[in-house]
């Protein structure tokens, strides 16, 4: 069996060290990057081949520079067939939510066994799983039951509040264009393209890409 690359992204120094030597044990798992914040582990995946590429990142939240929600955000759109396993010690509803929004295809708490961290990284490639620490589980069942639509239908006066640029950068987003081919076309860098898109959900009350299709294709502003 073909080993899996795997990255790791924590803040904390010793924890990405400990992770990395306790899953070193594991022959079916090989470690190929390393990162202390989302912003370098998206300037670290620019180095890297397709081939290189790690194929799950364990990914934590709470960090400086970039979090894990953002910087899972940006690199499903970037790399769609990258998987994120978010490995934290935050179990609350708000973090949970937006961390499955983002992409994440996983979420174990921090005091996850290695061997289950593993198991569900095997999970994840070989199964197409969504593992989940128990408590998780619990939580994310709960919110299936009770939270309401994650798309909140624009109010009559928000309609027109896009700005020009904004609307553009929309069109684009409609027309299946990621961050870097929305900079290239617009002549603008891939950071103030995701400023524009991050304003755009702001207003439009969204939190992801699909929502914002969504609105803009109900609300018929390209044809």
């Amino acid at each position: 069996m073909s080993t899996i690359p795997v990255a790791i992204v924590d803040d904390k120094r010793l924890l990405r060290e400990a992770l990395l030597n306790n899953i070193s044990y594991y022959r079916e798992i090989n470690i190929v990057l390393q990162a202390c914040d989302g912003s370098e582990f998206l300037d670290a995946l620019k180095k890297l081949s397709p081939k290189q590429r790690p194929q799950v990142v364990l990914m934590d939240i709470e960090m400086p520079v970039m979090d894990g929600i953002e910087a899972v955000a940006i690199a499903k759109d970037l790399y769609p067939d990258m998987h994120f396993l978010m490995l934290t010690v935050f179990d609350d509803d708000d973090k949970l939510f937006e961390a499955i929004k983002a992409g994440a295809s996983g979420y174990l708490l921090k005091d996850e066994k290695v061997s289950n961290i593993v198991k569900a990284i095997a999970e994840i490639v070989h199964e197409g799983g969504v593992p989940m620490s128990p408590r998780i589980a619990r939580k994310a069942l709960a919110l299936l039951r009770n939270k309401p639509d994650v798309v909140e239908e624009l109010k009559p006066e928000d309609d027109h509040t896009l700005s020009s640029r904004e609307m553009e950068i929309l069109n684009r987003i409609v027309d299946g264009l990621n961050y870097q081919e929305i900079s290239e076309r617009l002549f603008i860098s891939p950071h103030t393209v995701r400023k524009h898109i991050a304003n755009i959900y702001d207003k439009l009350h969204v939190s992801n890409k699909a929502s914002a299709i969504k609105v803009a294709t109900s609300k018929r502003w390209f044809s």
